[in-house]
């Protein structure tokens, strides 16, 4: 799973017939700091999240798969949640 900010919307005319239900968003990976980390990609909407939103996004091809119970759907990432708040305790070491 990975973190990530919603940095845009994939419009297009035409695709494939099991993508029709779903919005496709441009998504970029943060690290805990909310920095930027690694590229973005598009990834699968299930969640209504929008641009802006901090999400929680499924990289993983089968288990997007799964979620969608579709094992022809061509999909690799799936936003699965909307973060409200990321917390980080910090624990000492003894």
């Amino acid at each position: 799973m990975l973190i990530c900010k919603v940095t845009g919307e994939v419009v297009s005319t035409i695709k494939n017939d099991r993508l029709q239900d779903y919005k496709l968003l441009i998504v970029q990976p943060q690290n805990l700091k909310g920095d930027d980390q690694g590229s973005d990609m598009i990834a699968l909407d299930i969640v209504d999240a929008g641009i802006g939103d901090l999400v929680l996004v499924n990289k993983e091809g089968s288990s997007a798969r799964t979620l969608l119970d579709d094992e022809k759907i061509p999909v690799q990432a799936v936003i699965v949640g909307v973060i409200d708040g990321v917390e980080i305790f910090e624990n000492d070491i003894i």
